[in-house]
C-alpha cells in the first residue's frame, strides 16, 4: 500500500476541489456571512501566508480565543496547514488558568474575538511567549488597545497570498491541534492531537452508526470550537462537504431555533444544558424543526426527561455520545441495533439514555480493584480506552503517569456495561457517593429528578456524614412557573431507588454552578452546601 500521510490540510483541499459551491454560514458580532468552500479555501491560504510572514514555523503554537464562526474555522486549517499547532483556548476559564494555559503551551500568536479583547488586555503582562495579537472583527478600524502589536484579521488576509500551498512534507504524526482540560481540580492539562488522529476521528464521525455526517447535511456545532475542537465537527463537515452553520458569539436558544428553521439544519451538537434551553424555546414558540435528523448530546449524561421531550414532544431524534478531551473526543455512540427495533417504547428510551457502544477503531475495558468486570449491567468499574485518536499522555505534565498507564487511558469515569456492550456512565470516580460501604450514583439520581415535570436542573453531591461516611444531597432548579415540594420529590424518587439512595435533603436554587463547558461544577456546589449547613 502507498504510504500516504493523513494531513489536516488535505481535508480543506478536498472541499475546495469537490464541494466549492457548498456554504459556510457564519454569525459574527455584527452580521451573518456566507462563504463558499472555494472562498474559505482562498481565505485560509491567505492566512497561511500571513502566519509565515509573522514568523510562525513548524511546531509553533497558534492560540485562539474565539466563538464559533468562519474566521475561527479558517484558523483551524491555516495553523496545521503550515505545520503549526492550532491551540483553541477556553476563554470562559478563570484568568489564572488562561494565563497558565497560554504560557504552558507557549503560544506565539493569539487570534482574539473582539468581545474577548478586554480579558486579554488585563492579562497581557503575564503572557511570556506571545509575539502578536490578531483581532477577528467585522469593523474597519482597530479598537484602542494596550496590546501590541495588534493586527486586524481582515487587513492581514487582504495582504495574503490566495494561492499559498498547504505543506505536504509534514509527518502525519506531527502535532496539529492542542486543547486543555477545563480543570475541575488542579491546573488544566494539555492534550496534543496529531494530524493522523484528527483525520481518523473525522472518518469515525462519518460512519453510518455514529453521527453519519455527509455532504447532504447542514451541520450546526453549538458546542464551542474551544471544547475539543467542537468535537471534531468543523474538520469532518469541511472534508465531507457538509454545509456549516456557525452560531457565533453569545448565542441564545432563540437564535439556535431560528437558525434551525431558516437554514434547515439537519444535525446539531451540544451539551445537555444547550438542549435544555432549546427544548424550552421550542415548546414555548412555534418553529419548523422538521429538517433535524438528530441532535447529538455529549459532555455529560443527558436526563431521561430531556431525551423524552425531544423524541416524543418535538419529534427530534436524540443521540447520546461519550468522549473526553483526551479522546479527540468520540469514544461511544448510542444507536439501537437492528434487532432492537422491536423492543418496547420504554426500553428504547432507556437505551437512548445510555452512552452507547464503542466506535470502531477503538478498544475498551472496564476494571475494578479485582480486574475486568462482567458485562451484566450491574457491576461497576472504571472505563479504560485506547486507539489511534486517543492521547498517550499530557503535554509536559507529570499527571500523565496516573492517567496513562499500561497503554490505556484511564478515563476516571465509572460505568456499567450490558450484554450488548452498551455502556452507561454511572459517575466520575470523584463523584460517586459511598454511604455505609455502598456506592450511590449521583448521575442516576440526577437523571431521575430531571425527569420530573417541574424540575429544570438537578445536581447531586456527597456531604460528609459521621455515621455513614457520605450522604447524598440534591440541589434542584425548578422550571419557570412550576412548583413542587421537597417531600413530593422524595416521594417521586422512592419507587426508583433503594431507601439508602434517597437524598438526605433537597435544596432549591435559582442556579446550579457550571463549568466553562456547561457541566455541573460539583466542587463549587459542595462548597455552597458546606456554607449552607454551617450557617444553620
Amino acid at each position: 500500500m502507498m504510504n500516504s500521510p493523513l494531513l489536516v490540510g488535505s481535508l480543506l483541499e478536498h472541499a475546495e476541489k469537490f464541494f466549492p459551491k457548498k456554504k459556510v454560514i457564519s454569525q459574527t458580532h455584527d452580521k451573518i456571512h456566507q462563504f463558499s468552500y472555494r472562498e474559505i479555501g482562498k481565505r485560509t491560504r491567505r492566512l497561511m501566508s500571513v502566519l509565515e510572514r509573522l514568523g510562525i514555523q513548524k511546531g509553533d503554537r497558534v492560540g485562539t480565543l474565539a466563538w464559533n464562526h468562519h474566521r475561527h474555522l479558517e484558523v483551524y486549517f491555516a495553523a496545521p496547514g503550515t505545520g503549526a499547532v492550532l491551540h483553541t483556548i477556553n476563554f470562559r476559564l478563570s484568568p489564572e488558568h488562561i494565563i497558565y494555559i497560554i504560557n504552558h503551551a507557549e503560544d506565539k500568536v493569539l487570534f482574539i474575538d473582539e468581545d474577548v479583547l478586554p480579558l486579554v488586555e488585563k492579562i497581557k503582562d503575564h503572557l511570556h511567549s506571545v509575539e502578536a495579537f490578531i483581532i477577528m472583527t467585522d469593523k474597519d478600524t482597530l479598537p484602542d488597545s494596550n496590546l501590541s502589536p495588534l493586527y486586524s484579521y481582515e487587513e492581514l488576509l487582504h495582504s495574503g497570498d490566495p494561492s499559498h500551498s498547504f505543506h505536504r512534507e509534514l509527518n502525519e504524526n506531527d502535532p496539529a491541534g492542542m486543547c486543555y482540560t477545563s480543570a475541575t481540580t488542579g491546573k488544566p492539562k494539555g492534550v496534543i492531537y496529531s494530524h493522523r488522529g484528527i483525520v481518523l476521528h473525522c472518518l469515525a464521525l462519518g460512519l453510518a452508526d455514529t453521527a453519519a455526517l455527509s455532504e447532504s447535511d447542514i451541520v450546526m456545532p453549538v458546542v464551542p470550537q474551544f471544547h475539543v475542537n467542537a468535537w471534531g465537527a468543523p474538520f469532518a463537515s469541511t472534508w465531507f462537504g457538509a454545509t456549516q452553520v456557525m452560531p457565533g458569539p453569545r448565542f441564545t436558544p432563540k437564535r439556535l431555533a431560528k437558525f434551525i428553521e431558516t437554514y434547515q439544519v439537519t444535525v446539531s451538537l451540544g451539551v445537555p444544558t444547550i438542549w435544555l434551553g432549546l427544548a424550552q424555546e421550542l415548546l414555548q414558540n412555534q418553529y419548523d424543526t422538521s429538517s433535524l435528523r438528530g441532535v447529538l448530546c455529549g459532555g455529560a449524561a443527558a436526563p431521561l426527561g430531556l431525551i423524552q421531550t425531544f423524541e416524543e414532544k418535538l419529534g427530534v431524534p436524540f443521540y447520546h455520545a461519550y468522549g473526553a478531551t483526551e479522546t479527540t473526543p468520540l469514544v461511544t455512540y448510542s444507536r439501537l441495533k437492528s434487532y432492537q427495533q422491536n423492543i418496547t417504547k420504554e426500553e428504547k428510551l432507556q437505551q437512548r439514555a445510555r452512552q452507547g457502544i464503542l466506535v470502531p477503531g477503538l478498544e475498551m475495558k472496564i476494571i475494578d480493584d479485582k480486574g475486568d468486570i462482567p458485562w451484566d449491567d450491574e457491576a461497576m468499574g472504571e472505563l479504560l480506552v485506547r486507539g489511534p485518536w486517543i492521547a498517550d499522555g499530557y503535554y509536559k505534565d507529570d499527571r500523565s503517569k496516573e492517567a496513562f498507564s499500561d497503554g490505556w487511558f484511564h478515563t476516571g469515569d465509572v460505568v456499567k456495561v450490558d450484554e450488548e456492550g452498551t455502556i452507561q456512565i454511572v459517575d466520575r470516580t470523584n463523584d460517586l457517593i459511598k454511604s455505609g460501604g455502598e456506592w450511590i450514583s449521583s448521575v442516576d439520581l440526577e437523571n431521575q429528578l430531571m425527569a420530573h415535570e417541574a424540575v429544570y436542573e438537578a445536581s447531586v453531591v456527597a456531604v460528609p456524614n459521621v455515621q455513614w461516611q457520605e450522604r447524598p444531597i440534591a440541589c434542584v432548579v425548578l422550571k419557570e412557573g412550576k412548583e413542587v415540594t421537597k417531600e413530593e420529590l422524595l416521594d417521586y424518587l422512592k419507587p426508583h431507588f433503594a431507601k439508602f439512595w434517597l437524598p438526605d435533603d433537597i435544596i432549591f436554587m435559582d442556579e446550579i454552578p457550571k463549568t466553562s463547558v456547561g457541566k455541573f461544577l460539583k466542587r463549587a456546589l459542595r462548597e455552597k452546601l458546606k456554607e449552607h449547613y454551617q450557617s444553620k
